[in-house]
Protein backbone atom coordinates (compact mmCIF):
# COMPACT_ATOMS: atom_id res chain seq x y z
CA UNK A 1 0.00 0.00 0.00
CA UNK A 2 1.21 3.45 -0.78
CA UNK A 3 2.26 5.71 2.36
CA UNK A 4 -0.67 7.96 1.70
CA UNK A 5 -3.10 5.05 1.82
CA UNK A 6 -1.46 4.19 5.03
CA UNK A 7 -1.98 7.79 6.28
CA UNK A 8 -5.57 7.23 5.15
CA UNK A 9 -6.18 4.41 7.63
CA UNK A 10 -4.24 5.13 10.25
CA UNK A 11 -1.81 1.85 9.26
CA UNK A 12 1.26 1.69 10.98
CA UNK A 13 4.39 0.12 13.16
CA UNK A 14 3.67 -0.30 16.47
CA UNK A 15 7.60 -0.45 18.41
CA UNK A 16 6.56 0.25 22.41
CA UNK A 17 6.11 -1.92 24.85
CA UNK A 18 2.69 -4.15 25.12
CA UNK A 19 0.52 -6.73 22.75
CA UNK A 20 0.86 -5.21 19.89
CA UNK A 21 4.63 -4.69 19.99
CA UNK A 22 6.39 -5.27 16.31
CA UNK A 23 3.20 -5.02 14.84
CA UNK A 24 1.68 -3.07 12.04
CA UNK A 25 -1.66 -1.64 13.62
CA UNK A 26 -4.64 -1.18 12.23
CA UNK A 27 -7.21 1.12 14.00
CA UNK A 28 -11.14 -0.13 13.79
CA UNK A 29 -13.89 2.37 14.12
CA UNK A 30 -17.29 1.42 14.82
CA UNK A 31 -20.06 3.33 12.40
CA UNK A 32 -19.88 6.46 13.94
CA UNK A 33 -16.65 6.92 13.54
CA UNK A 34 -15.57 6.03 17.25
CA UNK A 35 -12.25 4.39 17.86
CA UNK A 36 -12.97 0.68 19.61
CA UNK A 37 -9.74 -1.25 18.76
CA UNK A 38 -6.77 -1.45 17.42
CA UNK A 39 -5.76 -4.63 15.38
CA UNK A 40 -2.30 -5.63 15.40
CA UNK A 41 -0.56 -7.90 12.57
CA UNK A 42 2.20 -10.00 13.08
CA UNK A 43 4.77 -9.40 10.06
CA UNK A 44 7.60 -12.04 11.14
CA UNK A 45 4.90 -14.89 10.96
CA UNK A 46 4.21 -14.95 14.81
CA UNK A 47 1.31 -16.89 15.80
CA UNK A 48 -1.34 -15.58 16.11
CA UNK A 49 -1.62 -13.84 12.71
CA UNK A 50 -3.64 -11.09 14.29
CA UNK A 51 -3.95 -10.06 17.70
CA UNK A 52 -6.81 -7.76 19.54
CA UNK A 53 -6.77 -6.76 22.43
CA UNK A 54 -9.08 -8.12 25.38
CA UNK A 55 -12.50 -7.17 25.14
CA UNK A 56 -12.90 -6.44 21.89
CA UNK A 57 -15.47 -8.12 19.28
CA UNK A 58 -14.88 -7.94 15.81
CA UNK A 59 -18.14 -10.01 15.24
CA UNK A 60 -19.96 -6.59 16.49
CA UNK A 61 -17.91 -4.34 13.97
CA UNK A 62 -17.13 -3.71 10.02
CA UNK A 63 -14.33 -2.65 9.06
CA UNK A 64 -14.23 0.98 7.44
CA UNK A 65 -18.10 1.17 7.58
CA UNK A 66 -17.72 4.60 9.31
CA UNK A 67 -15.87 6.04 5.91
CA UNK A 68 -18.20 4.29 3.24
CA UNK A 69 -21.47 5.75 4.88
CA UNK A 70 -19.95 9.52 5.17
CA UNK A 71 -19.26 8.73 1.42
CA UNK A 72 -23.64 7.85 1.31
CA UNK A 73 -23.37 5.71 -1.19
CA UNK A 74 -25.72 2.77 -1.04
CA UNK A 75 -23.83 0.26 -2.22
CA UNK A 76 -20.85 -1.71 -0.64
CA UNK A 77 -18.20 -3.83 -1.29
CA UNK A 78 -17.41 -6.52 1.04
CA UNK A 79 -14.02 -8.44 1.63
CA UNK A 80 -12.29 -10.41 4.58
CA UNK A 81 -9.88 -9.09 5.71
CA UNK A 82 -8.41 -5.17 6.53
CA UNK A 83 -5.72 -5.25 3.92
CA UNK A 84 -8.01 -6.87 1.28
CA UNK A 85 -10.14 -3.65 2.26
CA UNK A 86 -6.86 -1.30 1.81
CA UNK A 87 -6.31 -2.72 -1.23
CA UNK A 88 -9.58 -2.48 -3.05
CA UNK A 89 -9.82 1.15 -2.13
CA UNK A 90 -6.54 2.11 -2.99
CA UNK A 91 -7.84 0.48 -6.35
CA UNK A 92 -10.50 3.36 -6.61
CA UNK A 93 -13.11 1.92 -5.02
CA UNK A 94 -13.71 3.71 -2.13
CA UNK A 95 -16.73 1.90 -0.87
CA UNK A 96 -15.26 -1.13 0.22
CA UNK A 97 -15.96 -2.81 4.11
CA UNK A 98 -13.89 -6.16 5.49
CA UNK A 99 -15.93 -8.57 7.97
CA UNK A 100 -12.44 -9.50 9.78
CA UNK A 101 -13.06 -13.02 8.78
CA UNK A 102 -15.45 -15.34 6.29
CA UNK A 103 -18.58 -15.11 8.42
CA UNK A 104 -20.93 -12.35 8.30
CA UNK A 105 -22.54 -12.21 12.21
CA UNK A 106 -26.05 -11.32 12.69
CA UNK A 107 -24.94 -7.99 14.50
CA UNK A 108 -22.80 -7.18 10.77
CA UNK A 109 -25.89 -8.56 8.62
CA UNK A 110 -27.92 -5.65 10.27
CA UNK A 111 -25.31 -2.95 9.96
CA UNK A 112 -24.90 -4.09 6.37
CA UNK A 113 -28.87 -4.42 5.55
CA UNK A 114 -29.69 -0.84 7.47
CA UNK A 115 -27.25 0.94 5.57
CA UNK A 116 -27.03 -0.58 1.70
CA UNK A 117 -29.07 -1.41 -0.63
CA UNK A 118 -26.71 -2.75 -3.15
CA UNK A 119 -23.71 -5.62 -1.61
CA UNK A 120 -21.17 -6.95 -3.81
CA UNK A 121 -19.10 -9.86 -2.21
CA UNK A 122 -14.97 -10.44 -2.69
CA UNK A 123 -14.38 -12.86 -0.22
CA UNK A 124 -11.15 -15.33 -0.73
CA UNK A 125 -10.63 -17.51 -3.41
CA UNK A 126 -9.86 -20.48 -0.85
CA UNK A 127 -12.09 -22.97 0.48
CA UNK A 128 -12.95 -20.27 3.57
CA UNK A 129 -13.71 -17.71 1.39
CA UNK A 130 -16.15 -20.00 -0.93
CA UNK A 131 -17.69 -21.39 2.00
CA UNK A 132 -18.38 -17.92 3.03
CA UNK A 133 -19.58 -16.44 -0.03
CA UNK A 134 -21.92 -19.18 -0.02
CA UNK A 135 -22.89 -18.33 3.39
CA UNK A 136 -23.53 -14.47 3.30
CA UNK A 137 -24.94 -15.10 -0.08
CA UNK A 138 -27.87 -17.03 1.61
CA UNK A 139 -28.15 -14.82 4.61
CA UNK A 140 -28.44 -11.58 2.20
CA UNK A 141 -30.91 -12.95 -0.06
CA UNK A 142 -33.65 -11.02 -0.59
CA UNK A 143 -32.56 -8.24 1.73
CA UNK A 144 -30.46 -6.57 -0.92
CA UNK A 145 -29.51 -6.61 -4.28
CA UNK A 146 -26.47 -8.99 -4.47
CA UNK A 147 -23.71 -9.59 -6.66
CA UNK A 148 -20.83 -11.91 -6.72
CA UNK A 149 -17.07 -11.33 -7.86
CA UNK A 150 -15.05 -14.00 -7.52
CA UNK A 151 -11.33 -14.18 -6.79
CA UNK A 152 -9.25 -16.35 -9.13
CA UNK A 153 -7.98 -19.80 -6.72
CA UNK A 154 -5.96 -19.35 -4.43
CA UNK A 155 -5.87 -15.49 -3.89
CA UNK A 156 -7.42 -12.92 -2.30
CA UNK A 157 -7.87 -9.14 -2.80
CA UNK A 158 -4.63 -7.69 -1.13
CA UNK A 159 -2.95 -9.81 -3.63
CA UNK A 160 -4.31 -8.49 -6.53
CA UNK A 161 -3.29 -5.09 -8.68
CA UNK A 162 -5.22 -2.62 -8.93
CA UNK A 163 -5.87 -3.80 -12.49
CA UNK A 164 -7.08 -7.23 -12.05
CA UNK A 165 -9.02 -5.90 -9.35
CA UNK A 166 -10.60 -2.99 -11.76
CA UNK A 167 -11.56 -5.90 -14.18
CA UNK A 168 -12.61 -8.62 -11.67
CA UNK A 169 -15.30 -5.23 -10.87
CA UNK A 170 -15.97 -4.65 -14.62
CA UNK A 171 -16.62 -8.39 -15.11
CA UNK A 172 -19.17 -8.43 -12.31
CA UNK A 173 -20.76 -5.05 -13.20
CA UNK A 174 -21.30 -6.66 -16.57
CA UNK A 175 -22.96 -9.86 -15.37
CA UNK A 176 -25.04 -7.88 -13.47
CA UNK A 177 -26.55 -5.82 -16.17
CA UNK A 178 -30.03 -6.70 -18.29
CA UNK A 179 -28.86 -7.36 -21.96
CA UNK A 180 -28.79 -4.33 -24.18
CA UNK A 181 -31.57 -4.31 -27.36
CA UNK A 182 -29.81 -4.09 -30.78
CA UNK A 183 -32.67 -3.26 -32.62
CA UNK A 184 -33.87 0.18 -33.77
Amino acid sequence: ITTETAALFGIGFYGQAGIMRGRVVIPVHNKAGGLVAYAGRAIDGAEPKYRFPKGFLKSLEIFNLHRVLKSRIRSVIVVEGFFDAVNVHQAGFQNVVALMGSTLTAAQEKLLTQSFDEVTLMLDGDKAGREGTERTAAQLAGKVKLSIVTIPDGRQPDQLTAPELRQLMAAGEAAERPPQSCGT
